[in-house]
């Protein structure tokens, strides 16, 4: 069989799907394996370096006659540049990648039609066995680390206390909302560079990861313990607006004596949760910024604009969106990791597909087939009535 790596058409998409170094694992396991040329120059791999290891090196067009297509961000995750491909899709095609479906639920709809089988990388769920397979995690570590570099280069301080003749410069004080895999990454990081680094989260079970890395854990007397806030998979839990307010208001008096906030705080599927407000940002001091990672779900802060750096009474407020995109050559690492994982589990040792719907992962992870939405979360996001239960019945056979 063979399976191909798309150059990224999404706007400042620098990632890749396939590294050289996952080449080589593939062309053991019996696939073939093309690259189009140039998808991985933006992360800095050549067309010399995925040919050396055994790669054929192709145009798009004969990269999407592959049988099965990887790609950072599927038709989901970029409905502009990604609808081009749409008609040159065919029935029984594997298709993996970034897919966004709980948020592009219609895109899931339009692969579904052309024949596709997909499988949406956000979908993996967050167990055990599948952590080399999580992508928004590993993506996720590395927008954290970014996040501490942007603020420490655009806060008018240093980040570490030094002891100088000149006198003593005390260290930047960096706050974090939220202790997902970005926030904990993003503590580690501003602790590394020297900051006094405190954190919240509504979910009181990772307090000790948040003291392990140095950082006090500052309680929020709107999440008391055992308060339900953390859902399944280990995210946090939706929370009502009166449970929001109660945070903001234990929260004004510590993000007033902040240098750096770095918000992290999302909801699968849905907007991100406001915790910062403009009277929030108006009591920080000049100079003071915002980092907010929520900023592709409309913001944790109120003044937030994705994609945009805004000044506000002083205060600088960053609102990335493709962070992971920045570092693109580490993330290509990882995200190859996870998606080669992934191919593994939905095959034999001998290259044949292998797409068991009794195995958690493939179920949650497969969101169309066959001409229809499969995922009962995407099919009722489009108001279908729940799929046949056919293709639930153990493997599936693909052309």
């Amino acid at each position: 069989m063979i399976v191909a790596a798309l150059r990224e058409t999404f706007p400042g998409e620098r990632r890749v799907a396939l590294i050289p170094a996952s080449v080589t694992p593939l062309v053991k396991a019996g696939w073939t394996v093309r690259i189009e040329s140039g998808a991985g120059e933006g992360a800095g791999f050549t067309d010399a370096h995925y040919a050396e290891k055994g790669a054929e090196v192709v145009s798009r067009a004969e990269a999407l006659q592959a049988d099965c297509l990887l790609q950072v961000r599927t038709l989901g995750a970029n409905p502009g540049a990604g609808r081009v491909d749409l008609a040159n899709l065919r029935s029984g095609q594997v298709v993996i990648g970034l897919a966004d479906p709980l948020n592009q639920p219609a895109a899931v709809q339009e692969l579904a039609e052309r024949g596709v089988t997909l499988f949406a990388l956000e979908m993996v769920p967050r167990i055990s066995r599948a952590q080399a397979m999580d992508v928004l995690s590993s993506q996720a570590s590395i927008a954290g680390y970014r996040a501490v570099l942007l603020a420490a280069t655009t806060l008018p301080k240093i980040f570490p206390m030094m002891t100088t003749a000149a006198g003593t410069i005390t260290p930047a004080r960096v706050f974090v909302f939220g202790a997902g895999v970005a926030g904990l990454q993003a503590i580690a990081t501003a602790k590394r560079l020297g900051a006094v680094v405190s954190a919240t989260d509504v979910r009181a079970a990772v307090k000790e990861q948040v003291q392990s890395l140095g950082a006090k854990f500052v309680e929020s007397s709107a999440a008391p313990a055992g308060s339900g806030a953390e859902a399944a998979g280990g995210y946090a839990r939706a929370m009502d607006e009166d449970f929001y307010q109660k945070q903001r208001e234990a929260m004004r008096e510590v993000v007033a004596n902040q240098d750096v906030l770095i918000t992290t705080a999302a909801i699968p599927g849905k907007p991100a949760p406001t915790l910062v407000t403009a009277e929030m940002v108006e009591a920080m001091a000049p100079g003071s910024v915002i980092v907010d990672l929520a900023a592709e779900r409309g913001g944790n802060c109120e003044l937030t604009k994705p994609g945009e750096t805004v000044v506000v009474d002083g205060v600088t407020i960053l609102g990335p969106t493709n962070l992971a995109a920045e570092v693109p050559n580490h993330a290509s690492q990882m995200f190859a990791k996870n998606v080669t994982t992934l191919l593994a589990h939905l095959t034999t040792k001998e290259g044949a597909w292998n797409i068991d719907t009794k195995d958690e992962i493939t179920r949650d992870t497969l969101v169309a087939k066959d001409g229809q939405v499969v995922s009962e979360t995407v099919r009722e996001l489009l108001g279908i009535k729940p799929a046949e239960k056919d293709w639930m019945e153990g493997a599936i056979e693909l052309e």
